[in-house]
This record gives structure tokens, sequence and C-alpha cells, in this order.
């Protein structure tokens, strides 16, 4: 897979440095002279110096052999331009951006972009469901933030302890992939029994995760 990164800092050297180990062929677009001189000292990659929103630099860059472009800089019309020239002109058929201000997301969306990633509202939704649920232990989004996965821990009190799932009436959209009790991995049916301390694996729609984790374990004190 051929991917090129547009943008410097940290996050473009790490990325840079995890998809080669990989065997991806990667090339990065860095606007900062220095930064990009020191890039190219630190990765086995074609690192070029200028404005990623640049059609002739992207060619340069191999956008019409790449199979994804991610757009990380920290201005996000120019990540915008830079995913936009890349589908349209060179025909890289997944665009990934990184969106500083939230409420562009949906715009990103509308126009196009395959994934729109917002930092400041991923941080701030786990923030949100961290401080509203002590037991949530682990939580990340896949599908584009379509389906959410979450661990939690079941303590003493929550209300799912000692019932089984089909009693729960869980949302639709939202289910219990797994239990771990103790050394023990469950694949739970219907007719399950949750037991206190056990990790139990959720598979859930956003709009159905609240919903679930009440009714599993309940409101925070």
């Amino acid at each position: 897979m051929k991917c090129i990164l547009v943008g410097g800092g940290k996050t473009a050297y790490f990325l840079a440095r995890d998809f080669i180990s990989k065997g991806y062929e990667v090339a990065l677009i860095v606007r900062n002279g220095e930064e990009a001189t020191a890039l190219s000292r630190q990765v086995r990659a074609p690192v070029l110096r200028g404005d990623g929103s640049n059609p002739l630099l992207l060619e340069d860059a191999g956008a019409r052999q790449a199979d994804v472009l991610l757009a990380l800089t920290p201005h996000d019309e120019d990540n915008l331009v830079a995913c936009q020239l890349a589908q349209r002109m060179y025909g890289v058929p997944r665009t990934i951006a990184l969106v500083n201000d939230p409420e562009n997301e949906e715009i990103f969306r509308q126009l196009g972009i395959t994934v729109a990633v917002s930092a400041t509202r991923i941080i701030a939704t786990l923030i949100e469901e961290q401080t509203s649920f002590d037991d949530i232990t682990n939580l990340f989004a896949v599908a584009e933030g379509r389906i959410m996965v979450t661990e939690v821990h079941l303590s003493a009190d929550a209300p799912a302890v000692d019932k089984t799932l089909q009693a729960l009436n869980l949302p639709e959209g939202a289910l219990v992939a797994g239990i771990v009790r103790e050394e023990t991995t469950i694949v739970p049916r219907g007719t399950t029994r949750l037991q206190r301390s056990d990790r139990l694996i959720l598979v859930a729609q956003p709009d159905n995760y609240g919903v679930l984790l009440r009714a599993l374990i309940g409101e925070a004190v």
C-alpha cells in the first residue's frame, strides 16, 4: 500500500515509522524546510518540502499511485484542499483528514472526504464517558465512528448483576459480544446470567450507547 502524509510534527513521524515497519510505501509532504530535513533523516521515506495542497507536489509524491492520503496539518482548509485534489485530480481512493475545528467534521464528510477525524471530539467523548461511568475501562470507535466498542466492569451494585441478558431488554443496535469471567472467555446467549466482576465487551451504535451502559452499570453516583 502506498500512503502520502501531508503535514509534519510527531504525528506524521510516528505514523510514517509505523507504516514503514508494516511494509507500506510512504511519502511525506512537509511545509517547513527544517522539519522536512529532520524528517528525511529520521524515516526511510521521501520527504518533499512544500504545500500539500499544491497539485504538482502531490504528483511528485506519487499521488497517481497512492492508495490513501492523510492530511494532518493544523489548518483545516489545507487538509480539505489536499484531500479533494488527491481524490479528484489523481483518483486517490481513500482520504483521511485531521479536523482541528470539530464543527468542520460534518462539512468534510459532505464534501466527500472518506474519513474526517476530530481529535477534539474524540477526547471530549472519552472524558465525558469516563466521567459519567467509572466502570468503563476501554473505549474506542470503529467503522468511522458508527460503532462503539467498550469494555465495562460489573461492580457488585450494577443493575445487570444476577440477570440474564434477555431479561435486561437491551436496546436495538447494541449487544454484549463477550464476557471475560476470571480466566474464562464466554460468548453469551440470551440465557447467560451476568455475575459480579464480569468484564463485558459491548458493541453498540452511538445512539444506543448510553442506554446500553445505563442498563448494565447504572447511572454514575
